[in-house]
């Protein structure tokens, strides 16, 4: 008799995404765990090598700076998917949205009136000594009002079943390519297990984010020309660069393919230079405008805060949104919420200690061995401590780190996050994941349906970022 799939499948403690606590399984999970059940280990590994194959012959890869020997590599993707309910979802799509109109919200006033500032619900130093504050954005009105176009919120969930939030993304997040691959790697692999699950669809992003542009193009809106600006080939995602630009039917273009001309942005063609109206920018702040920022910067625009500041072109994200994504700010995003829409969140943040604070630095600097520490300003998982799994030895560095620089810190409790089957050459195994949905904002906002669920491949590891070796799964929201 042949076994079950998940007949010596251990979810430890952990929440699971299909299995629930353990105790009861999830309805929504039901059609889909029945239908991996009865297929052979052999069946699936067959099927994802096919798969791996596949994203290699596509090139979709991601870079590694860390590893001379590896630049670029085929971000790994785990078959067995991750699936939410329609309830589920509901709450992370208002819970989303409430974080970035609140987000934008808090842009507008710490460029304006500074309100929140002058009422104490945040320390101001946090804000205006902050490193991606820029007060060449004081007082200018972004087309539409809109800072944050884009944004990616990661999510959590906890022991509980709960979803909370980990971090908001509100400068280039990056990663939504996979989303929308992953859905057709599956389609195209695993019609039998699909079959007759109704399933949101993924393929709307691109025209959904060229909508979300256009709509606030300066002057022209519904002739608005949007471009995608990369830093070129050598960027770690060039080939989200590339997918996004087809997927919204817009020219691909870096720093050298753009010109200012009496404060305005104009594409080099071959029959002559073009108007710009919007950009969406894939690079940093500092590398956007050398006479303004970097004046090292070969991947900008000179001149082209000129022509953002008179209002004749768009950039998404705004300039100085890093402030709203800041680990730092972050701990106080349920203030943030409260202050702005008068609501309670939706989705709550995870506790956050901010060593600014001296409370909280002795409480952290007592409790190193048991809590996640993070640099404020780091992304894809670099400088992350977490506690419980670190030595002695590295301990005792974050311990002078922290001291040195309190500012440059924050810390959480360790999150027993959710895990998800996962398949490997042994059989399947509990693995932990993360959730990134993406938000567009125009003249409303947007959320695309799942996100990207990110697996730690590592047993027992708790970061699930690619640049420290983690994969991905194709998200499924029941509809």
């Amino acid at each position: 008799m042949q076994k079950s799939l998940f007949d010596t499948y251990d979810q430890q403690h952990f929440y699971c995404e299909l299995f629930g606590t353990g105790e009861r399984q999830p309805l929504h999970t039901r059609k889909l765990v029945n239908r991996l059940a009865k297929m052979k280990a052999s069946t699936l590994r067959r099927r994802s090598r096919a798969i791996e194959t596949e994203l290699f012959n596509l090139g979709i890869t991601f870079t590694v700076y860390s590893e001379r020997d590896s630049i670029d590599r085929i971000l790994p993707f785990d078959v067995l998917p991750r699936v939410l309910s329609a309830k589920e979802w509901e709450q992370i799509e208002t819970g989303c949205i409430q974080r970035v109109q609140a987000l934008n919200l808090f842009l507008h006033d710490i460029y304006h009136d500074q309100k929140i500032l002058k009422d104490n619900i945040l320390p101001a130093e946090l804000v205006l000594k902050n490193a991606n504050y820029r007060k060449e954005m004081i007082g200018f009105d972004p087309p539409g009002g809109t800072y944050v176009h884009i944004a990616g919120v990661d999510l959590v969930r906890d022991d509980q079943g709960n979803f909370c939030v980990l971090e908001d993304n509100a400068r280039t997040p990056s990663g939504v390519s996979y989303v929308v691959e992953n859905r057709h790697l599956m389609q195209r692999a695993f019609p039998d297990l699909m079959a007759g699950i109704k399933l949101l669809p993924v393929d709307e992003y691109g025209p959904r984010l060229r909508k979300a542009l256009t709509e606030v193009s300066p002057g022209r809106a519904r002739s608005a020309n949007v471009v995608l600006l990369s830093p070129g080939v050598f960027n770690s995602a060039y080939f989200e660069h590339v997918f996004l630009a087809r997927e919204m039917g817009v020219p691909l273009v870096e720093g050298r393919d753009l010109v200012v001309e009496s404060e305005e942005v104009f594409m080099r063609t071959t029959s002559g230079l073009r108007k710009v109206d919007t950009i969406y920018r894939r690079l940093d702040d500092d590398f956007l405008d050398p006479a303004c920022f970097n004046p090292d910067s070969m991947l900008g625009v000179r001149d082209l805060m000129k022509a953002y500041l008179a209002g004749n072109v768009n950039i998404a994200n705004a300039v100085g949104t890093g402030v709203a994504d800041d680990k730092a700010v972050y701990a106080y995003m349920p203030q943030i919420i409260r202050y702005y829409l008068d609501q309670d969140p939706i989705l709550n943040n995870v506790e956050t200690y901010s060593c600014w604070d001296p409370e909280m630095r002795d409480y952290t600097l007592a409790n190193l061995d048991k809590l996640v520490v993070k640099p404020v300003g780091e992304s894809g998982g670099y400088g992350v401590v977490v506690g419980p799994r670190a030595s002695k030895a590295e301990l005792a560095t974050l311990r002078k780190q922290v001291q040195a620089k309190p500012g440059n810190f924050i810390s959480q409790p360790l999150i027993q996050l959710s895990v998800c089957p996962t398949l490997f050459d042994t059989g399947v195994e509990a693995r932990h994941v993360d959730l990134r949905p993406y938000i567009l904002t125009g003249k409303s906002s947007w959320v695309l349906p799942g996100g990207l669920t990110r697996v730690a491949l590592k047993k027992g590891s708790f970061v699930v970022n690619s640049s420290q070796g983690g994969g991905t799964k194709d998200t499924w929201v029941i509809g």
